[in-house]
């Protein structure tokens, strides 16, 4: 109820063909203006902003692929890596191996050559102590033999002289020298 009786009251809802003529006069001047001066360097503005959206997202994408290019070729590379590194630790462990089984070899070798070169020494000494054991038995019996011939003695004679003899029999291998030479 209001309203209508405002509306009426109003010039502003009548019809003025004055008013609507020199309304458009206007909008076809500002229109000319703001597309002449205004809406040219705005849309001038828009298109450039355009264009650098377009570049970045074309840069972004190029930046992306080379992006992902790298990342597979180190993918790669450490994929290389790891079999390289692989295939270096089996082969030191093969080297590892060759080498203790020759040290093996070599130290077994050395260890028969020891025993063997051990068992000509104690040969040559078994055999070095049997001579001087008969060349010692051969001395005792000649000399034995020479104290028997030069006395004849009774049975308390025999033991006296075999005590004596064994009594002056050296203790070890050092006088057995000198004996024989004597």
């Amino acid at each position: 109820m209001f309203l209508p009786s405002v509306l009426a009251a109003s010039n502003l809802v009548s019809v003025q063909p004055g008013l609507i003529f020199w309304t458009l006069v206007t909008f076809v001047i500002v229109f000319f203006v703001l597309k002449s001066k205004a809406w040219g360097p705005i849309l001038q503005l828009v298109e450039e902003r355009e264009k650098q959206i377009s570049a970045a997202v074309e840069s972004a994408k190029r930046e992306r692929a080379e992006a992902e290019k790298l990342l597979a070729d180190q993918k790669t590379a450490i994929a290389e890596a790891r079999r390289q590194a692989a295939d270096e630790t089996r082969r030191n462990q093969q080297e590892m191996e060759k080498f203790r089984e020759e040290l093996m070899a070599k130290s077994r070798k050395e260890a028969e050559e020891l025993k063997l070169s051990a068992r000509r020494e104690i040969d040559e000494q078994k055999a070095k102590a049997i001579a001087e054991v008969r060349a010692m038995a051969v001395d005792l019996a000649m000399e034995a033999a020479g104290k028997l011939i030069n006395e004849r003695m009774d049975d308390s004679k025999h033991r006296a002289l075999a005590e004596q003899f064994v009594q002056s029999l050296p203790l070890s291998g050092a006088n057995t020298g000198a004996r024989r030479s004597a």
